[in-house]
């Protein structure tokens, strides 16, 4: 699957859950994360989509380590199976799963 419809997946189920997931765009700071995930609650990730089976660069590698030595969720995404696990873990709070109702 092209990386773009992994985005556009991603995208779409973040606003099932009443969220948005807002192209990050980090001018004069190189290789940050594609996308925003922004849930109810105050729940926040950052995610790096990639075609399948692509790995980031060096240079996004370390922002995903910098982002995470900062205490953010961080994820690599290169697989649309990988969404919903992926907002399960960013959506749940104290073990327990946060919707949209």
């Amino acid at each position: 699957m092209r990386e773009k419809n992994i985005e556009r997946k991603l995208v779409q189920a973040v606003k099932a859950m009443g969220g948005i997931a807002p192209k990050f765009i980090s001018p004069g700071f190189d290789g940050m994360p594609d996308r925003l995930v922004l849930l109810p609650n105050g729940k926040i990730a950052f995610v790096e989509v990639k075609r399948h089976g692509e790995k980031p660069s060096p240079l996004q590698e370390a922002r995903l380590r910098l982002l995470r030595r900062l205490g953010f969720k961080v994820y690599v995404l290169d697989d649309a199976g990988q969404i919903q696990q992926i907002l399960n873990e960013v959506g749940c709070a104290n073990g327990r799963f946060i919707s949209k109702g």
